[in-house]
């Protein structure tokens, strides 16, 4: 049995490395979407976020103080929502990045997408 504290690593490292790395990529200056179609941007903030949704789903609903699936969703939610938030408003402040409430919401729609996947696939 893990103890609580390598639970708590294993649930809630790869959260805070995804977080980094979401926003070292916001960091860059002019970075483009791989996605080369109108609105790609959209797609790849839609997939990016479903990865981080994925993840805070995983560490809330099976970590050492596992949630239930209701309340596990819901602290997802909000979590990958308002680190959605928090990276908008940081690219406010990157040369040659674009901040956008659109944006936003297509992270807010991968976020969403991951509990949802996490249930079927769970069958909860």
């Amino acid at each position: 049995m893990k103890s609580r504290r390598g639970g708590f690593i294993s649930a809630w490292l790869p959260v805070l490395a995804y977080v980094v790395l979401i926003f070292a990529l916001s960091s860059q200056p002019g970075l483009r979407p791989p996605f080369r179609f109108a609105n790609g941007d959209k797609l790849a903030h839609t997939l990016e976020y479903g990865g981080l949704g994925f993840l805070l789903v995983r560490a809330l609903r099976v970590g050492p103080r596992a949630m239930g699936p209701v309340t596990g969703g819901l602290v997802a939610l909000v979590i990958g929502m308002s680190i959605g938030a928090a990276d908008e408003l940081y690219q406010r402040i990157v040369p040659g990045r674009e901040s956008s409430v659109l944006d936003w919401v297509a992270d807010a729609g991968g976020v969403i997408f991951a509990q949802l996947a996490w249930l079927a696939f769970k069958r909860e």
